[in-house]
């Protein structure tokens, strides 16, 4: 599959391929026999941590807004992309030409509205009964929706996959994997039918919780006793997720964007205090976090 010079981009430098083909042949240099002792002894398991740490070091990066260390997180980002290709190449099972190749024929695929008949024919005509014209962002996500049923089999394997459910990794993170399951399960009709279903279900978890924590009186949890904690409060937090879902909110930028701000709040707070924090009463730290908050409140909103 190829696309039309103009279809690339007046902005993507010529010379972009070719400083992709050395990084590339840098990481096959890394994995090889003369290479990096740390580089060679590394697995799929072993760099999956860095994997998420640069993920979220990307993240970090969009949020405060610095484009310069932008750039170089996504070159550690891309890395990890490089590492896991050469290791899989190794082997046999793909290379990094595969994974692009994957790719571009996916995005061209699963734009139909922009590539029209070449994205049916690479389609296999699936998308042809798709509206392509004229269409928004909702019906765009729609027909991508349809595409990837349609390349995966309309009819469900239940012999190979025993749960729609399945299809959502159990490594996301847990607030991402709560969303993701939810979302799921609520394309089949079960869900509620509104916010206010889930603030009652909401109400309920709070109340079963407050049942499950022995009184002031006792002095120490028995394991069983901390796991129905456990347990209680993990419903709490799935249901929390879900009304999240229900409101569009992204629970794991809302919960970035809340400690970002209690962040500012407590530096304002240790400057504000002529001594330490730890030496404060419970009423000074209440009498300094609410005039953070009152400064921060004065100030123009920070941007996420």
């Amino acid at each position: 599959m190829g696309l039309d010079a103009e279809d690339q981009g007046e902005d993507v430098p010529a010379a972009a391929g070719q400083v992709f083909a050395d990084a590339v042949a840098i990481m096959a240099r890394l994995r090889g026999v003369d290479g990096c002792p740390w580089d060679r002894e590394q697995d799929f398991e072993s760099i999956r941590r860095y994997t998420l740490e640069e993920t979220y070091e990307v993240i970090d990066a969009i949020d405060r807004k610095d484009w310069k260390n932008l750039q170089e997180e996504l070159g550690d980002l891309l890395l990890q992309v490089l590492f896991y290709a050469q290791m899989a190449a190794e082997p046999g099972y793909f290379n990094i030409t595969d994974v692009i190749e994957g790719l571009n024929r996916k995005l061209v695929r699963r734009h139909p509205h922009v590539f029209g008949d070449q994205a049916s024919a690479a389609a296999g005509n699936t998308s042809a009964a798709l509206e392509t014209s004229g269409i928004g962002a909702e019906q765009v996500l729609r027909n991508w929706e349809q595409i990837k049923i349609a390349e995966k089999g309309s009819v469900p394997d239940f012999a190979a996959k025993a749960s729609v459910l399945d299809a959502v990794p159990r490594s996301f993170p847990a607030l991402l994997e709560a969303s993701k399951l939810g979302s799921k399960a609520a394309k089949s009709g079960f869900d509620w039918p509104d916010t206010d279903g889930v603030f009652a279900k909401l109400e309920e978890e709070i109340e079963e919780l407050r049942e499950v924590i022995p009184g002031p009186e006792r002095n120490a949890i028995s394991s069983e006793e901390q796991n129905r904690i456990e347990d209680e409060l993990g419903d709490l937090l799935f249901t929390t997720v879900n009304l999240a879902r229900h409101l569009g909110v992204d629970p794991e930028l809302a919960l970035r964007g809340t400690n970002q701000k209690f962040r500012r709040r407590y530096a304002a707070m240790e400057s504000a205090s002529i001594s330490p924090l730890d030496r404060q009463s419970a009423d000074q730290l209440e009498s300094l976090w609410a005039g953070a908050k009152q400064v921060e409140r004065s100030l123009p909103e920070p941007t996420r």
